[in-house]
This record gives C-alpha cells, sequence and structure tokens, in this order.
C-alpha cells in the first residue's frame, strides 16, 4: 500500500503561463491596466511579467495562439488565475484603475475568507484579483471545516479604503 503524500505547507505556485492570441493587446491588459512589470521578451511572442522583481509570474505567449479566437467558456481549461494582494488597500486600488478605465468586471464576491474582483482578460481568460482576510476571521461550520461563502461584495465599503 502506498503511504498517503502531502505537499508540503511551504510549497507556492510560481506563475502562470497563458497562450494568448495577440501578444501586445495581452500586455495592455496585465502591464498597462494590472500594473505588472515586464522583466522579459522572447522575440515578439513571448513575454514575462512579475510583481516586485521576481522573474515571471505572469507568462504570454503566441506560439500556438496567434490571432485565435477567445479561450470558450465551457469545456475543459483553466478556469481563472487568481492573482493575490496584501491587504484591502491595495484590492480596493485595483478596484478604482478598473473604474477609471472603465474595463469590465464579471463579477464581485465576498467569500468570508476573502474578497475577490472577477473580470476576463482580453482573450476570455478568467482573472481573479483577490485579499484574504487575517486567517483568524475566516467562518468556520460546526465540524471545524472553512466555510466559504458567496456573497456580494460591498463594492462602496471596499472603496473606502481609500479614504
Amino acid at each position: 500500500m502506498k503511504e498517503k503524500y502531502t505537499v508540503p505547507a511551504t510549497t507556492r505556485i510560481g506563475h502562470v503561463h497563458l497562450k494568448v492570441a495577440d501578444l501586445d493587446r495581452s500586455l495592455g491588459f496585465y502591464k498597462d491596466l494590472l500594473g505588472f512589470e515586464l522583466t522579459s521578451t522572447y522575440g515578439t511572442q513571448a513575454a514575462f511579467l512579475s510583481a516586485g522583481g521576481y522573474h515571471h509570474h505572469i507568462g504570454l505567449n503566441t506560439w500556438h495562439s496567434a490571432g485565435s479566437p477567445p479561450a470558450p467558456l465551457t469545456g475543459v481549461g483553466l478556469y481563472h488565475t487568481a492573482i493575490l494582494y496584501a491587504t484591502r488597500k491595495e484590492l480596493a486600488e485595483i478596484y478604482h484603475r478598473i473604474g477609471v478605465a472603465k474595463y469590465p468586471m464579471t463579477g464581485a464576491s465576498d467569500h468570508g475568507v476573502s474578497e475577490a474582483l472577477y473580470l476576463d482578460d482580453p482573450d476570455g481568460n478568467g482573472v481573479e484579483l483577490y485579499w484574504d482576510r487575517p486567517k483568524e476571521l475566516w467562518p468556520y461550520d460546526s465540524n471545524g471545516s472553512i466555510e466559504m461563502l458567496v456573497k456580494p461584495l460591498d463594492l462602496d465599503n471596499l472603496l473606502r479604503e481609500l479614504d
């Protein structure tokens, strides 16, 4: 019998690499709107972006996807990329930036453990922008399991973080 394996608690997901139809259009979203820094390019077919000087958190490429239609809503594949902000104020700042740019959002939710904004990149790839509440504030059910919620996020209250 095989011994059960549990991934080490220190494990992190390092980056996401997305197939895109138009590299410049995707850079407009991830670099110009969301504010990631361009760290390197691979010719005109790939770009690598970072937060805080890491080699890359997001890779974009057109190797097999140049000129392709948006990702289909149904079917297998990536549901969304989740980008974690350290504070609620940082989430409020990106929400304000998205609003000023008039970029469409697909949703906003309070999950109890976190607050999240949802939008799609130009290729239809889902993007979640969120912050985690402190762990001691997470809701738990009577069995001690984390109780994830899906409630509307109070966006006006979120924006008050900027006052």
